[in-house]
């Protein structure tokens, strides 16, 4: 840990004001902070800017109009060698930005000037199994602390005046093949926390800490068949099997490697008091070893914040056999149909398809594909569920008539989705979700597998290719009353960054390429781009200070497309890796 610009008068400043708080809570972050934050513009204190995770800003200053003023203020360099993929979004309160680093890393940067306050290294170990880079998405915010999860698989609170540990806690055992990733959720005083690591034959599971002791107080597995815990007066107390018992949807002890990992993090519905979580797919890839459903795999849950209790589950892609992870992000919204509010949320999967859902119990509302190619199913029936297409899954090893490679398929879209991780945004004004999304598809075949720990347990090989010779990445504008495409803007390479919407009548995002770009969010004209140097794959956040408002956004080419994309990979060799956050501003005008 390294402490920069921090004069002897600072520090005492910040120790009487610690002193004249009477509790951690009192000091800085509190629950009513987070869940007012996306009404709140002098601050981003949760993932999301909300705890639904809308992306949404009420600001107007900066708009279609004065767009084109926006400039560039600093730029800060996260430094080193220690670069590759930055997917992580910023917070911002009380003057200070609180950012992620690649290689688990937290850097608190003073907002006015750009200038370092303090850096934390987590110390990792050799043997850490990131699937999908070293990347991290972000820290929560609650009380004194800066907390986020490390590749090591552990939860870390920081001082926030001094990035100095006030508490670490092990999750789960990274040399299994987990790890940590996601953004934390806080909820109730609670850190809220899901494991990455699907691609190991983990089980995947959501867990609940005490923000202010990291003490733990629930543990919820995500594969059917796995009992959960809670604690209480310190002892651990059964709570209940995850759906039910074990081996109904599995076959023989499949169950106890099954994967659902819950990799990307979740949102939070304050109405519901339902927290909304995406699992991934289920292990291993190859399905003909697996027959079933496989829950709760490829699914969304919702889970009792006070219990970890499963509430209800929409399962996108059951028996998932192409890695259509689950894990996107459930966004609550309300509609109006005919006159009457309809309190839904909306996930746009890794499958491609749009799915529009009841937030209350979970029932299907509505289905539709957003992207252009699908050919792993027909379409969706009137629960829900996929119609498989005939042909469409990659076949069975055990019917080779040579070898011991499955027929392969080609299957669209890829397994890095229709939609991956990155975030869409939903905009109060036009109604709209606007999704970052990608055309392209996968020649896919199985293999034989057994399981050994901490090795990689896929049972499928694969090749990424783009469907279209100008464009893989397409950010879609999409009416989720009717699944109409609104607009949409053609991009050369994948899409891989977050989405922020305005109520300046404007979207923001980046690209691998390099530019934050600004556009209409009517009609999908660009008002505005600036090129930052190295891939954008993080996401963009806006506030206001001293009656400005700024924007700022991570910039570091990574993440999995390079690693995993085949072709496509091939298409975007050239871009340079990067690490840094770039911040602009809107000056007062006149």
């Amino acid at each position: 840990m390294k402490k920069f610009g921090r004069s002897k008068g600072f520090a005492l400043t910040a120790l009487v004001a610690a002193m004249s708080c009477a509790g951690v809570a009192q000091a800085g972050i509190t629950d009513k902070d987070i869940l007012a934050d996306q009404m709140t513009t002098d601050d981003v204190v949760s993932n999301g800017l909300g705890p639904r995770a809308q992306r949404y800003s009420p600001l107007d200053t900066l708009n279609t109009e004065t767009v084109k003023e926006l400039r560039p203020v600093w730029s800060f360099s996260f430094g080193g060698e220690k670069q590759r993929g930055q997917e992580s979004q910023p917070m911002v309160k009380d003057g200070v930005m609180y950012v992620t680093g690649s290689y688990s890393r937290v850097f608190a940067i003073d907002v006015k000037t750009g200038e370092e306050l303090w850096e934390y290294n987590a110390r990792l170990p050799d043997g850490i199994m990131p699937c999908c880079d070293v990347i991290n998405r972000g820290v929560a915010l609650y009380g004194d602390l800066v907390i986020f999860g490390t590749l090591d698989a552990k939860l870390v609170a920081l001082n926030k005046d001094t990035g100095k540990v006030v508490w670490k806690k092990k999750v789960a055992d990274y040399k299994e093949g987990y790890s940590l990733t996601a953004a934390p959720l806080v909820v109730k005083g609670k850190i809220i926390t899901g494991v990455s690591g699907g691609e190991f034959g983990v089980v995947g599971k959501v867990e609940a800490y005490d923000a202010v002791t990291g003490d733990i107080v629930w543990s919820r597995p995500t594969v059917e068949g796995h009992m959960g815990y809670i604690w209480k007066n310190g002892k651990k107390i059964e709570n209940g099997i995850s759906g039910g018992e074990a081996g109904l949807t599995w076959t023989g002890d499949l169950w106890k490697t099954g994967g659902a990992a819950t990799w990307l993090g979740g949102t939070y519905d304050p109405e519901t008091d339902l927290m909304f979580f995406g699992t991934g797919n289920p292990a291993p890839w190859n399905s003909h070893l697996r027959p079933g459903d496989n829950l709760f795999s490829s699914s969304r849950l919702a889970v009792d914040p006070d219990t970890g209790k499963i509430v209800w589950h929409f399962q996108t892609t059951p028996h998932d056999g192409w890695d259509f992870d689950g894990v996107n992000e459930l966004i609550a919204f309300d509609y109006k149909d005919g006159g009457k509010t309809v309190k839904a949320a909306a996930t746009a999967d890794r499958n491609g398809f749009f799915y529009v859902l009841n937030r209350e119990n979970g029932d299907f509302i509505r289905g539709f594909p957003f992207v252009d190619k699908i050919t792993w199913a027909e379409g969706l029936d009137d629960k829900g569920r996929p119609i498989f297409k005939e042909g469409g899954r990659p076949g069975n090893p055990a019917d080779a008539k040579e070898g011991n490679k499955g027929e392969p398929v080609l299957s669209a879209p890829s397994f890095l989705g229709g939609k991956n991780w990155m975030p869409m945004a939903f905009s109060q004004d036009t109604g709209l979700f606007y999704v970052p999304s990608n055309e392209w598809a996968m020649d896919i075949w199985n293999e034989p597998v057994s399981y050994k720990k901490g090795a990689a347990y896929l049972g499928a090989g694969f090749t990424i290719k783009p469907l279209n010779e100008d464009y893989i990445g397409v950010l879609r504008a999409i009416d989720p009353k009717n699944g109409q495409e609104v607009w949409r803007y053609e991009n050369y390479a994948p899409l891989w960054g977050g989405v922020l919407a305005t109520k300046g009548n404007l979207v923001f995002t980046g690209n691998p390429e390099g530019y934050l770009m600004a556009f209409d969010a009517k009609t999908g004209e660009m008002l505005y781009k600036f090129q930052t140097g190295s891939g954008i794959v993080g996401s963009p956040i806006t506030w206001e200070m001293d009656g400005e408002q700024y924007v700022s956004v991570v910039s570091g080419w990574g993440g999995a497309v390079p690693l995993w994309g085949g072709e496509v990979a091939k298409r975007v060799k050239h871009l340079n890796q990067g690490g840094s956050v770039w911040t602009f501003k809107l000056p007062k005008q006149g």
